[in-house]
């Protein structure tokens, strides 16, 4: 089993300019910020007078939030909107998370999907944890019917106005506040069928009622669920995962696991995005597929 690594055809909306002690340097939009990040161990290449030029900087290992610059350096908006190919996104910084809506290194996986169900026949696919829905937005421009499940209101209510910008306001999705656990056991008992699931389950969560999710106790039998609401001859299945600790080797044996019996082909693959001037990689998150053959 060989693992590759996916670097992203990043949109002219974003450029990642450096990364080290921790932390990485973006340009989004037109505008600077530095987030914290675990995997960036090594020296920045850029000198500090490019890092100082950050509007805001997230540094979770000091204050857990954003400090914002100076009025001199032009301030950080509540919110925009970037263009991510032919899809749109609302960038927004919130309090007490790093996170800013999209994961510019999934962008290449985007449009895996798309490719993968142009042509196919009304399609149906489940994104679970599906957060700010641009896999779910893929899936629908590329004509599948899309279920998009996130315990998070503010996802769900994010991912919407991300779809009316992406101008897929009439695509079919269904947009599903639940736990992805107890949305799937009631998909089984229905006996509803997907051709492709995506997921992307955090290591640590908590569920809309307050359920607690561990990943190494949970994606086992997230898995086995998914395969219990698999279609006859599906098209695929992904389970991305931001971690520090697992390989995506890890992912490609529990999806291996989850497809047995199955025509297709696993593949352990890791996100990476490389640097707008030294074209250094910084890896990011993980992955596995499985698709038919």
């Amino acid at each position: 089993m060989e693992s590759i690594h996916i670097e992203a055809n990043l949109p002219s909306d974003y450029a990642l300019l450096d990364s080290g002690n921790r932390q990485k340097l973006e340009r989004v939009g037109n505008i600077v910020i530095a987030r914290s990040e675990p995997r960036a161990w090594w020296k920045p290449h850029l000198p500090q007078a490019e890092w100082d030029k950050a509007v805001a900087v997230y540094a979770r290992e000091e204050k857990g939030s954003w400090e914002t610059k100076g009025e001199s350096t032009g301030g950080l908006p509540a919110d925009f909107t970037i263009s991510l190919g032919e899809l749109k996104a609302r960038v927004k910084f919130t309090a007490n998370s790093k996170h800013i809506g999209f994961f510019p290194e999934q962008s290449g996986q985007w449009k895996w999907i798309e490719e993968k169900l142009k042509g196919k026949e009304k399609p149906r696919v489940l994104n679970l944890f599906g957060y700010t829905g641009l896999a779910s937005l893929a899936a629908a421009k590329a004509g599948a019917e899309v279920t998009h499940v996130d315990a998070s209101r503010a996802a769900i209510g994010w991912a919407r106005e991300n779809q009316e910008l992406s101008g897929l306001s009439e695509a079919p999705i269904r947009w599903i506040l639940d736990d992805a656990i107890a949305y799937l056991k009631r998909e089984v008992k229905r006996g509803v069928k997907y051709d492709g699931i995506i997921m992307d389950p955090p290591d640590y969560g908590r569920g809309p009622k307050g359920e607690v999710w561990k990943a190494e106790r949970e994606v086992p039998a997230l898995l086995d669920l998914c395969r219990q609401v698999l279609s006859d001859q599906p098209l695929f299945m992904i389970l991305n995962m931001y971690s520090t600790e697992l390989s995506s080797i890890s992912l490609a044996n529990l999806l291996t696991d989850a497809t047995q019996g199955l025509e297709g082909t696993v593949t352990p693959q890791e996100f990476a995005l490389k640097e707008e001037g030294s074209g250094r990689l910084l890896p990011l998150s993980i992955s596995a597929t499985w698709k038919d053959n």
